[in-house]
């Protein structure tokens, strides 16, 4: 890939960085298609936030930002635009900047991403009782879009639980006719697991429920993306490991869409337009 001064620049912004995976395949997908765009790291903790958008709001090469954790929520004060699924579950993971309007407009991809994921490696959720750990900005994105599948059940648990009830007041309006609750970390009796917390992002950290709840066959989902002790678990007791690199497989054309670049979902005569790990 060779960056010159036509190169559209995608900055993913996240505090801790080193886990993302969004540079290499955004990378090898553009170079791929012959696009010229390249997405960097942008490490940035939270009081540092306000100062960066501040100042990138007048790179007129800037296509956008990718956001992550722990920023999804604390973008939305800085749009003034959303989407509506952005506004539904109040973050955003994809930011672009209006010049015209002189705002932000914040878009929310995670939910769709993560259940195209699914789909993508022959996986449903219809019928299926489904517990989904974490009630943050990818927790509320995935559990409404998980409703709109249409599982048997969707349990929503938080460490605080008033997170929990917080998520279940927002989306359960709209999800009319699915059976949306709170409840414990417990996989006992579910078909699927889901972990959007952010445990697994650094070494060292635990599964986000006890694991001896996990057992064969279920289906055990992350969206943090690397290799965690929830997935190592569940490789061990024999359920099935979906990773959390396929939720970024799933959004990341719609990603470059909403920045207005021309990435192509599929190419020519069906293949993928990365390998899937």
């Amino acid at each position: 890939m060779e960056i010159d001064g036509n190169t559209r620049l995608v900055g993913i912004v996240a505090d801790p960085i080193a886990h993302v995976r969004t540079p290499q395949l955004f990378n090898a997908a553009m170079a791929g298609q012959g696009l010229n765009a390249v997405c960097v790291p942008l490490h940035v903790g939270a009081p540092q936030l306000p100062a960066l958008l501040a100042g990138l709001a007048g790179c007129q090469n800037l296509a956008g930002l990718v956001v992550t954790i722990p920023h999804k929520e604390a973008v939305v004060a800085h749009c003034g635009e959303l989407t509506p699924a952005a506004r539904l579950v109040g973050a955003a993971n994809v930011l672009r900047w209006d010049g015209a309007r002189g705002h932000w407009v914040g878009g929310n991809l995670d939910g769709d991403g993560f259940v195209a994921g699914l789909k993508e490696r022959g996986h449903g959720l219809a019928g299926k009782r489904v517990l989904l750990l974490g009630a943050g900005g990818a927790g509320k994105a995935i559990a409404y879009a998980v409703g709109r599948e249409h599982p048997a059940e969707l349990v929503l648990h938080n460490r605080s639980m008033a997170r929990a009830e917080e998520a279940l007041a927002r989306i359960a309006p709209a999800l009319p006719g699915v059976a949306v609750r709170t409840g414990a970390a417990d996989a006992a009796g579910f078909d699927v697991v889901i972990n959007a917390t952010a445990l697994g992002l650094r070494d060292g950290d635990p599964a986000p429920l006890p694991v001896d709840s996990l057992r064969p066959g279920m289906l055990v989902c992350e969206a943090v993306m690397r290799d965690t002790a929830l997935l190592a678990a569940a490789r061990a007791c024999g359920a099935l490991a979906h990773a959390g690199q396929h939720m970024l497989d799933g959004q990341l054309a719609a990603i470059a869409r909403f920045f207005g670049l021309a990435l192509q979902e599929r190419l020519a005569g069906g293949a993928p337009m990365v390998e899937k790990a």
